[in-house]
């Protein structure tokens, strides 16, 4: 990084420490954020890190200081899609820019012994030989991302969190990255928050070496993620407690269902009040500070960027399937046929007992395969809009054309979709149904604005993103709804709170 760059680093390490020493009259401590505007060309580099570096992991996983009452880590806002924050490791304290990730476990950084990967030389990395406080560890890792993946190599050192010295905390050692998406990302490394039931290599997640270690008061720790485009501040995270502030009323609680990742049960999804039919029976959901948007089943995207404007790709499939057996879908939904067995009366999917998969007789070619599953997915989603129109008396004209209004309101292939950034005050709310109570979000909150070349793209906050059975289907709750509610993320209870932010 050269000697001017470390100096600077140094100043700002000092500055920091200096801020530190003053807590506030609440006993809180805050430290000032800088945010940056958002454009194109930056919102696509981070879509492909969050989209790369998190999304992938649901597909993928089943992989003495005396007591503080609480400590804050400054975040900074990356783009509105990525919030991070400067931890230290080591004695003296190496500084490093850390994304605070709720969907992951560990801790990791790039070593000083990482060769032959760019990322690790355009980040800060860490050096074990210039901390009296390294202790040896050598157990070797890998972590495998959508494009690639991360080597390397626990440790074990003092971690500055705050104000807050987690002694002999396991970490990894980054040797080789070998995805884009470290070399694009403006952070170094991941700092996990997840359960140790996700953590490679059963390394504790840094709140529970707090825990263990007496450091914090409460067992709990809350995020405040501030949305404001003008603002300076990025938000805060707030281990032991949380800052009154920052949120409005009192939190709802609601129970974690499974440890790992922050995963609750949630209701459905209502569009103007409306239900969208596919979680009007409960959905799972998981909490992710690590994801950008909110990723849910294609079936009720498609139904939002609907009601929202939102342009996507018109999906052939969806609209043959429409074309040809929608009134069929109607009379077997009218007859009372299960809805899960309407697509395999049709032909278009076969019922296993528990959910439909494609047709395997039309599966000898791949082609043919991929065609199947096209059209037995788009069938599942056209029993789904027709059955939640039949509820409202809807008569067969208006529901083949709603059908099909859907299919060219399909999210394209990479999930994200434009509205109309002039029609914003006239789109509906949207709101999730958690514990019995409704978190309505506006369309000021669920639409994100670009900036490329002087000119604003609004982007739906809404991404298509379908976890299969038995784990899905799933709602992740990104920082768009984390900017509309404060979180708190109770271990000592094995709960989460959401109050709306301040």
């Amino acid at each position: 990084m050269g000697q001017k760059h470390l100096v600077l680093l140094t100043c700002f390490w000092v500055l920091s420490c200096a801020l530190l020493l003053h807590a506030s009259s609440d006993g809180l401590l805050r430290i000032d954020l800088n945010k940056k505007r958002l454009n194109k060309n930056a919102w696509t580099a981070a879509k492909v890190a969050r989209q790369e570096s998190h999304l992938r992991r649901f597909v993928g996983s089943q992989q003495s200081l005396g007591a503080s009452s609480d400590d804050i880590v400054p975040l900074d806002n990356y783009l509105d899609t990525m919030y991070f924050g400067e931890i230290g490791i080591g004695t003296p304290a190496q500084n490093f820019s850390v994304i605070f990730d709720t969907g992951s476990s560990n801790l990791w950084v790039p070593s000083s012994k990482c060769y032959f990967s760019i990322a690790c030389y355009l980040h800060h990395r860490y050096k074990s030989a210039k901390s009296r406080t390294y202790k040896k560890n050598g157990e070797t890792c890998t972590i495998t991302y959508g494009s690639g993946q991360i080597a390397g190599f626990f440790s074990e050192d003092n971690v500055l969190v705050g104000d807050l010295v987690v002694k002999n905390q396991k970490f990894i050692e980054t040797t080789r990255e070998t995805s884009p998406t470290f070399i694009i990302g403006k952070f170094d490394g991941i700092l996990g928050l997840g359960y140790p039931e996700i953590s490679v290599g059963g390394a504790p997640p840094i709140w529970q070496s707090m825990k263990e270690q007496k450091l914090i008061a409460k067992d709990v720790f809350s995020f405040w993620l501030n949305r404001d485009p003008d603002a300076s501040a990025g938000g805060e995270l707030v281990f032991g407690g949380v800052d009154p502030k920052h949120y409005k009323g009192s939190h709802t609680y609601v129970p974690v269902t499974r440890k790992g990742y922050w995963q609750f049960d949630m209701g459905d999804l209502l569009i103007g009040g409306h239900s969208t039919g596919y979680c009007a029976g409960g959905c799972a959901a998981i909490v992710d500070s690590g994801t950008s948007l909110l990723a849910g089943p294609t079936t009720i995207v498609a139904q939002v960027n609907h009601a929202i404007g939102a342009e996507g790709i018109i999906s052939s499939e969806c609209k043959e399937v429409v074309r040809e057996y929608g009134e069929m879908i109607i009379q077997l939904l009218i007859a009372e046929t299960s809805p899960q067995k309407v697509c395999t009366q049709i032909g278009l999917c076969v019922f296993d007992g528990t959910h439909s998969v494609s047709n395997p007789i039309e599966s000898v070619v791949e082609k043919q395969k991929r065609g199947s599953d096209l059209f037995c997915t788009a069938c599942e989603m056209a029993v789904v809009w027709i059955q939640n129109q039949l509820r409202e008396n809807k008569t067969k004209e208006l529901i083949l054309n709603y059908a099909n209004q859907l299919c060219e309101r399909l999210p394209s292939p990479n999930g994200e979709s434009t509205v109309d950034c002039n029609q914003i005050s006239k789109m509906p709310n949207l709101a999730f149904t958690i514990a019995n109570k409704t978190f309505t979000l506006t369309p000021e909150q669920y639409i994100v604005k670009l900036e490329q070349a002087g000119q604003t793209i609004c982007i739906s906050g809404f991404m298509a993103f379908d976890i299969p059975p038995p784990r899905g289907p799933l709602w992740i709750l990104g920082d768009v709804f984390m900017g509309a509610y404060h979180t708190v993320f109770d271990f000592g209870e094995n709960r989460i709170g959401f109050a709306k932010s301040a």
